[in-house]
């Protein structure tokens, strides 16, 4: 007679033989990691039954023993997980693992710690694909049976690149350049020419900030300012270099140790200092030390390896392979940070506080200028040095020698003398440009130990040096490691985690240009985080990125130039029940814009964006009284009195404990940790803030001046040319009549209320023309307030 267990199995092989086969990654191992591996999984100490259902042996121990009776049993007493883990199976989970024994329980290795390695791209029968992206993607919506959407519009397709690869809109000229050709012989120019922009390195900055958590604050306590701003002007020109990311990593962890470090490479291990720190003045050192070290282990093993190692700092990871000890021996690489000179320093009262060591640094291109112009000074010291020198040759020579030489003199002297007041003048302009930075400089090592359940009192645990995760190998070498071995690993696709590093970053520029992963698990591609759905695709792009020479810009030109990238983002209803999340790609996504970009692209339509690269933090307006909760020293918020007060979002001020209203509203993180990935709220306050935010009302404003200086003699032609300026297309007869409607109501409504008028047009400093009438530009104030919180300005598409 069949035992139940057997005929389970034959129901379960036969009735589903013509579903695709389980695969252990994508359908068992988040079923085991989310439900069983707490206790029966890498956390020694806290497993239960002495079972590990991670390790392939032990699994398949318990497969042939009683897993199946377990996970599917009726009595609570027997059934796995137990009731209090209050992680139940559902019908379809138990089912998954019923095929996958049935299957044959076969087992793979977490696809992150296993080397990406090449598929060869799929032959396809269609003209759809545009490069080998595309023909991964259409093989698998032909599995599917969803046909991709088809191509966006030109406008559309300009304002996504312009938004994406800058973070700003395009002009009306750019529309104009590249709409009749943007879908044929020109969309690789527009690529090349938005890639070989400045603001190229603006835009992946505001990404890097994020995940580095990057801020012009110390965070914690009183939360006062430090010197960090040069650190993101190295971001930028980093991208806009296209310096290899290889390259990238090493600078950041460790420039200071780099043979060739110079100026740059030390404003690059600024990374190693953005954490949160005190300046309290009865900090515990030791206490605080080991709070630094737990936040650069959970920022560089989330930035590169997409890790959760953080998890590791009290007990061996619950569901990844993550061990305490490799947590504190990867703490151990930056025990030679020198902390002591702040721990010491003090300067709770002072704003921006001491963060030493510290050094005084230019960014990159005024740099270039002024080591220039000392050299050119250097010169013209020396032309005037040798023309003094050769009068004094010629004073024993004939009247007319002598006559000749002093006009030679004195034309010379006239010259260098002028060079040398202008170069001066140009140097000194430049040295009160210079601004402080704190960096990394090496020290002696401190002892690093394990501390039990995360306690910094407690000294018993076991003395570690810098070593990598244990189950991922070891750096070679009796020498002990250094951070700059570290950033070597990070990047070695042959000896190191490279592949996992460029699975990490491609991964993320996927999510930039489609608003989700290949993995959605932007921060996790351990356990708990998601399977790929396109695991050669990922495989694929990983392996070229390092086969590209790390070569970022590369990597971006790939990926927007496939015809996935080109699609509507306008879906039938059928596709949207079919791939809700769009983890098929048959279509692009449309999105909010990130906080900061939209700032820009008020800024940027209203005529008011100042478009200059770098320099020191900028301070918008922001409501009164809103820092009147910070302490140690309580201060008082001034927003910027000149032209940085319409700088781009990406150069604001950011607070911490405060972070700037628009930017919250927006869901611009804290940055108090890595961020991977931003919500997308949508709630009345981010609505109210482009209404009444007064960066938002004078943008209206100076937009409402633009308008009424047009040529444009008609409300009508103002009107839809407001609206295309704002959305680059012309509005629709109900559009228009809303606009034209809100545009006479405001006009009765200032009529009757002159103050009403005058304090509306007031808001900002900006200038207001003399000769415009007051109602009149009331008016077009509110008319371009709501044109500029329409939906589609806001968003991607």
């Amino acid at each position: 007679m069949m035992k139940p267990i057997s005929l389970l199995l034959f129901v379960a092989a036969t009735s589903l033989a013509a579903e695709p086969a389980i695969d252990f990654n994508r359908d068992v191992r988040p079923i085991l990691s989310d439900k069983c591996f707490a206790c029966h999984g890498p956390d020694e100490k806290h497993r239960a039954a002495k079972l590990r259902l991670d390790v392939e042996k032990d699994a398949q121990r318990a497969i042939k023993v009683e897993f199946l009776d377990r996970i599917s049993s009726k009595d609570e007493t027997e059934r796995m997980p137990p009731k209090k883990a209050n992680k139940p199976l559902t019908a379809k989970e138990i089912a998954t693992l019923q095929r996958w024994v049935a299957e044959g329980a076969k087992w793979s290795a977490h696809w992150a710690y296993v080397t990406p390695k090449k598929t060869i791209e799929p032959h396809v029968k269609s003209a759809w694909p545009i490069n080998w992206i595309d023909r991964f993607l259409y093989v698998r919506m032909r599995q599917e049976k969803v046909e991709p959407s088809s191509d966006a519009n030109a406008v559309t397709l300009i304002r996504r690149l312009y938004f994406d690869l800058t973070g700003l809109p395009p002009s009306p000229a750019d529309i104009a350049t590249f709409k009749d050709s943007v879908l044929s012989t020109q969309f690789s120019v527009l690529v090349d020419k938005l890639l070989a922009s400045e603001h190229f390195g603006e835009r992946m900055a505001m990404y890097w900030l994020d995940l580095v958590r990057y801020a012009d604050t110390v965070g914690y306590h009183g939360d006062q300012d430090h010197h960090a701003s040069p650190y993101r002007d190295y971001v930028i020109d980093a991208f806009n270099l296209n310096l290899r990311f290889d390259r990238f990593t090493r600078e950041q962890l460790a420039g200071d140790l780099l043979p060739e470090s110079g100026v740059d490479q030390k404003i690059a291990t600024c990374y190693n200092r953005l954490l949160q720190t005190s300046h309290e003045g009865g900090v515990q050192a030791k206490e605080y030390l080991a709070i630094y070290a737990a936040d650069r282990v959970r920022n560089v093993s989330a930035v590169w390896m997409g890790a959760t190692v953080g998890c590791a700092q009290c007990h061996n990871h619950k569901f990844d392979p993550y061990t305490a000890k490799d947590f504190y021996a990867l703490s151990a690489f930056f025990a030679d940070v020198d902390e002591e000179k702040h721990l010491r320093g003090g300067g709770a009262d002072a704003i921006p506080t001491k963060r030493a060591p510290e050094i005084p640094v230019l960014i990159r291109k005024d740099r270039l200028v002024y080591e220039d112009s000392q050299r050119r000074l250097d010169r013209a010291k020396k032309s005037l040095a040798e023309a003094i020198e050769g009068r004094k040759k010629g004073i024993d020579g004939t009247n007319e020698q002598k006559r000749k030489v002093d006009m030679a003199y004195l034309e010379e002297i006239e010259l260098q003398t002028t060079t040398i007041k202008a170069l001066e003048t140009q140097i000194a302009y430049y040295k009160m440009r210079i601004r402080p930075i704190m960096v990394t400089q090496a020290v002696m090592p401190r002892t690093t130990r394990i501390l039990p359940r995360g306690n910094w009192l407690d000294e018993t645990g076991e003395v570690v040096q810098p070593a990598i995760p244990a189950f991922l190998g070891k750096i070679p070498g009796d020498k002990r490691s250094t951070r700059l071995d570290l950033a070597n690993w990070l990047t070695d696709s042959k000896n190191g985690v490279g592949g996992l590093t460029a699975r990490v970053f491609v991964n993320r520029l996927w999510y930039l240009f489609f608003g989700v992963g290949l993995s959605k698990s932007l921060e996790d591609f351990g356990g708990q985080g998601e399977p790929p759905v396109h695991p050669e695709l990922l495989d694929n792009l990983a392996i070229e990125f390092i086969e590209s020479g790390w070569d970022v810009k590369h990597m971006v030109k790939l990926i927007v130039s496939s015809r996935a990238y080109r699609q509507s983002s306008l879906a039938t209803q059928e596709l949207r029940e079919k791939d809700p999340e769009n983890r098929l790609y048959a279509r692009q996504s449309s999105f909010r814009l990130p906080a900061e970009s939209i700032r820009d692209n008020a800024l940027a339509v209203s005529g008011l964006l100042v478009l200059e690269v770098g320099g020191s933090s900028a301070k918008p307006y922001q409501p009164a009284g809103f820092y009147r909760h910070l302490n140690f020293p309580k201060r008082e918020y001034a927003s910027d009195k000149d032209v940085k007060q319409w700088r781009r979002g990406v150069y604001v001020h950011w607070q911490r404990q405060y972070l700037h209203p628009m930017l919250r509203a927006f869901d611009a993180p804290t940055r108090e940790e890595c961020t991977a990935q931003r919500p997308r709220s949508n709630t009345p306050l981010a609505a109210l803030v482009l209404l009444n935010d007064p960066t938002f009302i004078e943008c209206a404003r100076v937009f409402g001046q633009r308008i009424l200086g047009w040529a444009a003699k008609s409300d009508e032609e103002r009107v839809t040319l407001s609206f295309r300026e704002a959305t680059s297309r012309n509005p629709d007869d109900a559009e228009r009549g809303v606009l034209l409607k809100l545009l006479n109501a405001s006009r009765t409504r200032y009529k009757a209320d002159a103050k009403a008028a005058q304090d509306m047009v007031a808001i900002g400093q900006s200038p207001v023309a003399k000769a415009l009438d007051v109602v009149e530009l009331a008016a077009w104030t509110s008319v371009c307030r709501a044109v500029l919180n329409l939906n589609e300005v806001v968003t991607r598409e």
